[in-house]
């Protein structure tokens, strides 16, 4: 499924127009974003939860050449699903 696929079942669901279903869904997006960029965990309950996570620098290999590169450290997104998720899809 993608984006406009998305927009599409929630504008269905809730019985509410396509442009009000993209406009919550952007809403949405928007501050699960800004509250992981400000270090924030973001939990919804029975779906998952979003988070950062370090990771550290490392070295790696170019594939076409086998050079070594040095590959910089960063922050990640980590999803773990939730239970009744979880169950879901299994």
């Amino acid at each position: 499924m993608n984006k406009a696929e998305l927009i599409d079942a929630m504008a269905a669901d809730a019985g509410i127009s396509k442009a009000a279903a993209k406009k919550a869904l952007d809403s949405f997006t928007g501050n699960v974003s800004g509250a992981l960029a400000k270090g924030n965990r973001v939990s919804l309950v029975g779906f998952g939860s979003f988070a950062i996570s370090k990771r550290a620098a490392r070295e790696g290999r170019n594939p076409q050449t086998g050079a070594a590169i040095k590959i910089a450290a960063k922050n990640v997104v980590k999803f773990k699903a939730g239970a009744e998720l979880s169950g879901k899809v299994n």
